[in-house]
């Protein structure tokens, strides 16, 4: 790091007139440095169009915050650039979208797939939340951060900018290509496969040229519509997993039971094909940008890994009734939901870590088999499978609960009586007979 682009160099001249450039300037002298960093940082404060003294006075301000030292302070400030991007997100609202998955969401993906080791993918990596929170499993379990090594690519430029300072903020190494590009169009790591591969694709977007790729290799299940990305992400993804690998994808609940434009058949192939492993069924209101009810698709090519043999079975979980309200428009997970859902799936596997056996629990979880999928007409939607929630057992007798119940009717009914002629009173006194 060049001692005139540290901070404390730049805090020193916060009151200069010409901060703004001086960052810039401190900027390019840091990719110059770090040839992985070239390119990829925004060094656009010189023209910022600011009151004067206003970049000197976030300067100062940034510079209150204890960040630390060594490993403890690249923590910290990627605590204080994730905060942003989700305030950032917020206020933005759909176009937040664009870089920005709620962090309880990206940790339910990583409790499933548990990347505890190998090459981690994301195709539409955002600002890289997913990768922040693999680092932080694997180093929660124990792990190194080199464990797993990181690859990513982003189509929106000042997007693929916020991920590679994300990243560069917290000192992980990471691939995301030597440019911004179109997933579809122009792969920044051809040829790779990836151990784990997570992802919150656009939804259902209709312009991704769908038309130029008619025989595609990646459409090993159907070629996808022109007019809905949908499964070619989830084609993508599959196409780019290695053997034994798995991913993890955030999409629109249509996804689940969609028949236009030859999903279904793509859908119903991909069941044939043993490549569906879990479905889980989101609740609403999980993300500002959109209204769009969302779900959790897990895949894999090979289902005898990781635990037991689950071949021609796809657990369901239906998690629509979890989550805490937050605020009037918006609901999280908890960690307790995030858990149990996590607990299920790996339970189902049968991994060696695990100790209750899995089972099947009415309205919330399902393990079917392909016959019943079939059945089912290859909808995927876990509601079909989960049934209805136990209701609890009441050992009260009937007569019993009877007499209760209609003790507590008449009381309430007295009640309406008494305020009924309290309300004629008081507007009687006001001048107002009925």
């Amino acid at each position: 790091m060049p001692a005139d682009a540290r901070w404390e160099s730049l805090r020193n001249q916060a009151k200069q007139p010409d901060i703004g450039q001086l960052i810039d300037r401190a900027l390019v002298a840091i990719e110059n440095e770090n040839p992985t960093l070239r390119g990829k940082l925004d060094k656009r404060f010189g023209a910022a169009q600011l009151e004067p003294g206003r970049m000197g006075e976030l300067v100062d301000l940034i510079s209150t915050i204890g960040f630390g030292e060594g490993k403890k302070s690249g923590d910290v400030l990627g605590e204080v650039y994730e905060y942003f991007l989700g305030q950032f997100a917020s206020a933005e609202g759909k176009k937040g979208g664009q870089f920005y998955t709620p962090a309880h969401v990206v940790k339910t993906l990583v409790a499933v797939l548990a990347p505890h080791k190998g090459r981690v993918y994301d195709p539409c990596c955002g600002s890289g939340g997913m990768f922040v929170q693999s680092e932080r499993f694997v180093e929660s379990h124990g792990g190194r951060r080199d464990d797993i090594s990181i690859y990513g690519q982003e189509s929106n430029p000042t997007t693929w900018r916020l991920a590679a300072m994300n990243l560069a903020i917290r000192g992980f190494a990471a691939d995301l290509g030597q440019e911004p590009a179109d997933t579809f169009a122009r792969d920044q790591h051809p040829d790779q496969k990836f151990d784990y591969i997570l992802a919150n694709p656009p939804f259902n977007i209709s312009d991704w040229g769908g038309e130029k790729y008619d025989s595609d290799p990646r459409w090993t299940f159907g070629r996808p519509p022109a007019g809905n990305a949908n499964y070619a992400w989830l084609q993508h993804m599959l196409w780019k997993l290695r053997p034994g690998g798995e991913a993890g994808v955030v999409l629109a609940n249509g996804s689940m039971s969609s028949n236009t434009s030859g999903e279904g058949q793509i859908r119903e192939a991909m069941v044939r094909g043993d490549v569906v492993e879990v479905m889980v069924a989101l609740p609403g209101q999980l993300f500002l940008n959109t209204g769009i009810p969302v779900c959790l698709w897990f895949l894999t090519n090979d289902k005898t890994q990781r635990g037991r043999n689950r071949c021609g079975e796809t657990l369901f979980i239906d998690a629509r009734q979890m989550g805490a309200m937050v605020s009037r428009v918006e609901r999280v997970l908890t960690d307790e939901d995030i858990a149990k859902v996590a607990d299920t799936v790996h339970s189902w596997r049968g991994d060696d870590e695990v100790e209750n056996p899995y089972e099947d629990v009415s309205g919330f979880c399902y393990s079917a088999k392909f016959e019943e999928i079939e059945k089912n007409s290859f909808v995927l939607t876990p509601g079909r499978y989960v049934g209805a929630a136990d209701l609890e057992e009441d050992d009260e007798p009937f007569d019993q609960k009877m007499k209760r119940l209609t003790a507590r009717l008449k009381r309430q009914q007295e009640e309406g009586t008494r305020l009924d002629q309290k309300i004629t009173e008081n507007l009687r006194r006001v001048g107002y007979e009925f």
